[in-house]
């Protein structure tokens, strides 16, 4: 992700900015990838304390206040995933489009509709 963003092309863009925000604070030499993976799980784990001893339902109609912290939540989330690939130079909407074609082929829609099981137990 180390080539420049384009303007239609919105998490170049925000890698861009991420590169530039850890510049100005000298922070890019603690941004290895380790260290990012590592935070971004902390993240995700921030993310999902807000659903701890939630219901399913109540999880679906979060009040306004929850809502913008776990949207505060998803965006820290988004923002090391963001960093993480670009340091590794992981292009991640191609990843991610790579992913769901895998994805297809381990969950046939024949055998996965309607299933929450793993696709090697279907």
């Amino acid at each position: 992700m180390h080539e420049r963003p384009d303007a239609a092309d919105p998490l170049r863009e925000l890698a861009q900015a991420l590169r530039r925000f850890a510049d100005e604070r000298d922070w890019d030499q603690f941004h290895a990838p380790k260290n990012l993976a590592t935070a971004l799980s902390v993240e995700a784990a921030e993310l999902l304390e807000h659903f701890q001893w939630m219901g399913e339902d109540a999880s679906r109609r979060l009040p306004p206040e929850t809502l913008a912290k776990v949207g505060e939540e998803m965006a820290d989330v988004l923002l090391y995933l963001v960093r993480l690939a670009d340091k590794l130079d992981v292009d991640l909407v191609q990843a991610a489009k790579r992913k769901m074609q895998l994805n297809a082929q381990k969950y046939p829609v024949d055998r996965a509709r309607g299933s929450s099981r793993k696709y090697t137990d279907l």
